[in-house]
């Protein structure tokens, strides 16, 4: 059967593969559409399969918030290279992971994707490996969070480089666009100062322990009594809360208040930062 251009562009603009490896596809099945197109998945799947162990040191943040602001996503994709995560085609998929993330709110990036897109055959797993055919990188799911708030504000903040991003939840009886305000001034802190918890519940007991041990060990204590070493392990270790807890963080707009105070003056004293994602690619 005689492989004409249309049914090449056709196959092509079906698949998104290469022009060549759509005629070569469509020869291989001698000119069946389907065959060609499923042809082209087989070989798409191949190629994701043997580049799944090369490094990912680049990729794209991307987030989705509903009209309403009660609800939001964000998602990391990794790639190899930063020329691949600045194409329309990557940029494309983040986007559209995004909408899926929002609309569909899957409990993680592993549950996400063995889920598929909206009115199509493929799981987001599948297509992916498609998409690694087509660029020719190894690319990954890194991070999926979504989040849900009726009491108050969903919102995100992305770094001009779209190598970090935050999401944000707030709940406050402020105005929207106050509470809205606030949020992207968080989420710049948080892709600012990185902190890795919201209050020190979250952070586990044998790491405190840790940070304790060390301390205790270092040059600083050695040979001071008993009693004065533990008002300075006491001292470090609010430091050490410091710098990893949102809450008792310096604000990055004004290092002499905390990012609680500073949430108190913005939104009022009832106003909670309910919860916060922080994702990064490349790091």
């Amino acid at each position: 059967m005689e492989i004409t251009a249309k049914m090449v562009q056709d196959l092509r603009e079906r698949s998104g593969a290469p022009l060549m490896d759509c005629k070569r596809a469509l020869s291989a099945t001698a000119g069946n559409v389907n065959d060609a197109f499923d042809h082209l998945r087989k070989a798409g799947l191949k190629t994701a399969d043997k580049k799944a162990g090369r490094s990912m040191a680049a990729g794209r943040i991307g987030t989705q918030i509903a009209r309403d602001g009660k609800s939001g996503a964000l998602v990391a994709l990794s790639c190899e290279t930063d020329f691949s995560a600045n194409t329309d085609d990557f940029g494309a998929m983040v986007a559209k992971m995004c909408v899926h993330a929002l609309r569909h709110r899957p409990a993680s990036a592993e549950a996400m994707i063995a889920q598929k897109f909206d009115g199509e055959a493929l799981t987001i797993d599948e297509t992916l490996k498609q998409l690694v055919g087509k660029i020719g990188e190894n690319m990954q799911l890194a991070n999926m969070a979504q989040y849900e708030n009726s009491a108050g504000r969903v919102g995100a903040y992305v770094h001009f480089n779209n190598r970090a991003g935050a999401l944000v939840s707030i709940s406050s009886d402020a105005a929207p666009e106050k509470i809205d305000g606030f949020i992207k001034e968080v989420g710049m802190h948080i892709v600012s100062s990185k902190p890795s918890a919201l209050t020190r519940a979250e952070i586990s007991a044998d790491a405190i322990e840790r940070e304790r041990a060390v301390y205790r060990e270092s040059d600083d204590l050695k040979g001071k009594p008993a009693d004065r070493v533990e008002k300075i392990l006491e001292g470090k270790l609010e430091k050490f809360f410091q710098g990893l807890v949102l809450l008792e963080q310096p604000w990055v707009k004004d290092p002499a208040i905390t990012v609680e105070k500073a949430l108190a003056a913005a939104l009022g004293k009832n106003a909670k930062v309910v919860a916060f994602s922080l994702f990064q690619t490349g790091a």
